[in-house]
Parts: structure tokens; sequence; C-alpha cells
């Protein structure tokens, strides 16, 4: 409560009803802390911070840069309010004992998420027998099971070496295993890394099997629901001066920066991102099987984690999945 409210205690009883009431001030609440870390979709809230388009909107927010997974454990541990991960991701944090409740999606993968082939290796078939670097139950995992189904494969036709997503360009350079898996800017160093590498399958094959989300503390949902509406609003602007030819490149110049990339480097990875805008997430939180679908997706992840014994028994996801804040647009 402010200083004025508590002054008001002392002025009678009516007064203090009046300054209970009242709503805290802006300056009075401290910002949403939201974790965000090296993913296109993410990245893309430069352009916003760059352009002073959260405090024009008056979004009382700070947002704090990670690596992925520790972004993850940021927002396991309580110390940020929102995180940007994956619909599978926030499946595991609440199996993990923290529940997050999915309330924007800013993209789907179409084509940066990628199972990247040393060379010689040029399909997935190749692969039997041999070892697969990969950060085991995240989506790269589901991604390379997805693709070693399409080739009437299973995964114990190779052999999984957990590696770490930042570490897959040099555990490929290594010569130790036969393929990596890795989400952009990660995979794109890796084929730098190594000459002759090339992708063997992507996500652009599976639309719509790994959605990007804003995931919140349940607690702030209702304390701090104008901010998050004011956030949500502040993503439809930023998708559509990305994709407008006439903006596209100041905005692709504000996200290579982040990554210390040229434009020209950059521009292919916002590509392979499908960005979502508040029109198309009010269709894709819409119910239904199927990977177009927010629900239909967070299905397939939720039966790959409770198959790879990442949590015991399928999640309530309806309960982790909450539309009003983008219908609300």
């Amino acid at each position: 409560m402010s200083i004025k409210g508590k002054l008001a205690l002392v002025c009678g009883l009516a007064l203090a009803a009046v300054s209970f009431g009242a709503k805290p001030a802006l300056a009075d609440q401290p910002p949403l802390k939201v974790g965000y870390s090296d993913w296109p979709g993410w990245v893309a809230w430069d352009v916003a911070i760059n352009k002073g388009w959260l405090k024009e909107a008056g979004v009382n927010v700070q947002f704090q840069w990670f690596d992925y997974s520790a972004s993850l454990d940021a927002f396991a541990a309580g110390k940020i309010d929102g995180v940007f991960a994956t619909n599978g991701d926030t499946l595991v944090t609440d199996g993990g004992g923290t529940k997050g409740v999915m309330i924007m999606l800013t993209d789907y993968s179409n084509g940066n998420d990628i199972i990247v082939g040393a060379p010689g290796i040029k399909s997935l078939k190749q692969l039997k027998g041999k070892k697969v670097g990969i950060e085991i139950g995240l989506v790269e995992h589901l991604l390379l099971l997805h693709g070693l189904k399409a080739a009437g494969m299973k995964e114990s036709d190779i052999t999984l070496v957990n590696s770490k997503t930042n570490d897959t360009p040099q555990v490929l350079a290594s010569g130790q295993v036969a393929a990596i898996g890795a989400w952009q800017p990660n995979s794109g160093q890796a084929m730098k890394l190594v000459p002759g590498s090339r992708p063997i399958y992507t996500s652009a094959k599976a639309p719509g099997l790994i959605y990007d989300v804003l995931t919140v503390n349940p607690a702030t949902l209702g304390p701090r629901k104008d901010d998050w509406l004011k956030l949500i609003k502040v993503w439809d602007r930023v998708v559509h001066y990305i994709n407008d030819p006439k903006t596209q490149a100041d905005a692709i110049k504000i996200m290579a920066a982040r990554d210390g990339l040229t434009p020209e480097a950059y521009k292919p990875l916002v590509k392979g991102t499908h960005l979502i805008d508040i029109a198309e997430g009010k269709k894709t939180f819409t119910k239904g099987p199927g990977l177009s679908s927010l629900y239909g997706s967070t299905a397939v992840s939720d039966d790959f984690n409770v198959k790879n014994a990442i949590y015991k028994t399928s999640m309530p996801f309806d309960s982790l999945i909450d539309p009003s804040f983008t219908d609300a647009q």
C-alpha cells in the first residue's frame, strides 16, 4: 500500500476504506520479471524494447536474458513471473511442481529446429546404429522421434548422447556423434563449424509440433492482468513490424545485434520462425486435435513426456492453457 494509504488509516474508517479500495499505482508495484532467451521468436522482443514500445504501452515489466534451460530453472524457483518456453517444457515445469499457465503464443518453429547430420550423413535412416547428441527431454528430442517415426525407425535404433543444446556445435565437431539436434542459432553454428554437415530433418516438416508460448505464474493472473494484456498487445505490434516489408530490415537489424550476427545472416532464422499475431493466436487457442491447435500439440508433448519418464502421469494440461488473455484483445 502507498504511504498515502497508510496515513489514511488514522483519518477514520471511511477514508481507510477508500484507501484500501484504491488500486495500487503502477509505480507502487514491482515490475513483472519475464525471462527470455536465444530463439528468434523471443529475440523479437528486443524490437519492442529497443523502440520503447513497452514503456509507451504502460507495461510494468522487466525482461531478463537467460540461457534457455536457466530461464526454466529461474521460473521453477520463483525468481521470475513469466518465461518464454515451448508448450512441452511448460508441462515439464508443472510436472516438477511449478505450475505455469500459457496465456500467449509467440510462434511455432518452421525450420529452425534442426537435426544436423555429420559429413556423409544425408538422411535419418543413415543414423541407424549411430550416436546422436541431443538434450534429452527437450524439444529436439521430440522432433527427432517425430522424424524417426516418419522414417520407419524407433528410438532404439540409435543411441542418444545427452548434450546441452548450447554445446551441440562442439559435440558435432568432436566427431563422437553422427548427428546433433539443436534450434537456431546453435544448429546454424554447428553447420558452420563442421563443413559438410547438413540438415537431415527440420521442424518445417512438422508445423505446430513445437509451439512457443508465454508461460506465467498463475498467482499473477489476477493482480497483474492489465500488464499481461498490455504485453500481448505489444507483441501484436512486434509481429506486424517484423513481417512488414517496409520495416522488416530494421527489425532484423535489431534482432541480429542480440546474437552478434549480420542482418544477412539472421534473416534466414526469422524465416524459419512462424510468428503468431493475435488473430492467428485466437485460432490456435481453439480446442481441437492435431498440431494446428495448441491443445492438440500439447497432447503430443504430454504423451512424449510421460513415455520418456520426464514425469509419471499425464498432465491435466487444459488447466495450464488460458486463452482468455489473447481472446480479450
